[in-house]
């Protein structure tokens, strides 16, 4: 049977284009993959990597390879997988800040929701308010009751201006309306430090960093962030409950590959990583960081992440939160 109408001929060609997507993804992956993580090595996204990464190639049955691309707030390994081929053998792990740069920048080298496409909400994972254990504070009420009776008098720290940790207390002080200080470090660590010493009072921390030191009574632990008490600190209220109804901040972590990449190959990639978080050794150790692990699929991931844009830009657009 010959197809020589012109009709006929450009069916012909979107079959085969159709055919030849179809072979690519049912041979992915045919060789290493790279899995980009947006902030530096020994920080918590970082930890998420290595943790999912063997698992994650035993089951796909080729090496994945983290490789750390820091800079920009998570922006410099978005941009390098945004304009990568989009074959799936480049995979970004990002976090927070895949929906609050966009909010907080008004030029980004790339379209965070066109250039982008969902696979998988990981894990999140709620901050932590907590205090000097020297201060006075130990309840989200006494926080309040003395940041309104001493406007802009009291400092709270972050891992940098923009930062998830910075965004928590002002969306905190949006809520309850009041004004604190903002101090910006280079890092959770060097913010962590200067809250135990005494510098500065009050941090946003990330719960998986700042576990250890409350547990060793370094730090006063006042409330989570997250919608329900966190399992590593039952006896911890929330900030909702404490005062602040429908208060929800969290850190996560999600995959993201280069818009265009197959859609059998990302639903492979979902699937994949979805049984990885089921298994046993890798819930426990994402669990004992006080992560509540998801494992969604690309549409749950796509509906969050444009949920936590809109979120963020309202808190930038109502307080002049801007990072350029």
């Amino acid at each position: 049977m010959q197809m020589n109408t012109p009709w006929a001929r450009p069916l012909l060609a979107a079959a085969l284009a159709c055919a030849a997507v179809a072979a690519q993804a049912q041979a992915w992956p045919a060789k290493p993959i790279k899995l980009v993580v947006s902030y530096p090595p020994g920080g918590t996204l970082d930890a998420v990597a290595r943790i999912i990464a063997t698992p994650l190639s035993q089951r796909l049955g080729q090496p994945v390879i983290v490789d750390n691309r820091a800079g920009a707030g998570g922006a410099i390994g978005g941009d390098l997988v945004a304009k990568s081929a989009a074959d799936g053998y480049t995979v970004l792990l990002d976090a927070s800040n895949h929906a609050q740069n966009p909010a907080l920048r008004s030029k980004m080298p790339f379209d965070t929701l066109h250039d982008l496409a969902p696979v998988s909400l990981l894990v999140k994972v709620p901050n932590v308010l907590v205090v000097n254990p020297s201060t006075t504070i130990k309840t989200v009420q006494d926080l309040v009751t003395q940041a309104r009776a001493r406007p802009g008098e009291i400092n709270f720290a972050s891992s940098g201006n923009g930062s998830a940790q910075h965004l928590a207390a002002e969306q905190f002080s949006a809520m309850a309306g009041v004004r604190m200080t903002h101090v910006a470090y280079k890092g959770g660590g060097p913010a962590l430090t200067d809250v135990m010493a005494g510098q500065v009072p009050v941090f946003f921390g990330s719960l998986a960093s700042s576990l250890a030191y409350i547990q060793g009574g370094k730090l006063r632990a006042v409330a989570v962030t997250g919608k329900a008490r966190a399992a590593v600190l039952p006896q911890l209220p929330t900030v909702a409950e404490s005062g602040l109804p429908g208060y929800e901040v969290y850190e996560w972590n999600a995959v993201f590959v280069p818009t265009g990449t197959p859609a059998a190959v990302t639903q492979r990639l979902s699937k994949e990583l979805a049984a990885v978080l089921q298994e046993p050794d890798v819930r426990k150790r994402l669990e004992a960081t006080g992560a509540e692990v998801i494992g969604s699929t690309p549409a749950e991931l796509d509906a969050f992440r444009r949920a936590e844009l809109a979120k963020w830009s309202k808190l930038a657009r109502d307080n002049k939160i801007q990072m350029d």
